[in-house]
């Protein structure tokens, strides 16, 4: 069965640092773009990192540049997301994606944009708070 299994989110305070985990079983991550994305209570849900498969290249919405970094352990079939300098706007549920059923190439920026989505995993909350 394929699934992605987020980790790693809970409360922290302003300027502290997480790091969510987006675990695959089923199939290897690495052979897919995955994504990571942010649903905050009332908005609509947004890509905040995605990695390509094809060149792993990587897009960041403007408010995640210089504080995320998506990176690949293939060691660990996951794709993690490492989040510094947090502030209450980056409160919300993060959850990860992939474009399983399509074989059309995507670029980070596709993905992000939520194209060709179709497996998503439970989502992990994420709360910056004093």
């Amino acid at each position: 069965q394929v699934q992605l299994v987020e980790s790693g989110g809970g409360l922290v305070q302003p300027g502290g640092s997480l790091r969510l985990s987006c675990a695959g079983s089923g199939f290897t991550l690495s052979y897919y773009p995955i994504g990571w994305f942010r649903q905050v209570a009332g908005k609509e849900r947004e890509g905040v990192a995605c990695i390509s498969s094809h060149d792993d290249s990587i897009y960041y919405v403007d408010s995640a540049n210089g504080r995320f970094t998506i990176s690949r352990d293939n060691a660990r079939n996951t794709v993690d997301l490492q989040m510094n300098g947090l502030n209450p706007e980056d409160t919300g549920m993060y959850y990860c994606a992939a474009p399983i059923g399509t074989r059309e190439i995507l670029t980070a920026q596709a993905l992000c944009a939520m194209r060709g989505l179709d497996t998503w995993g439970q989502g992990t909350q994420v709360t910056v708070s004093s």
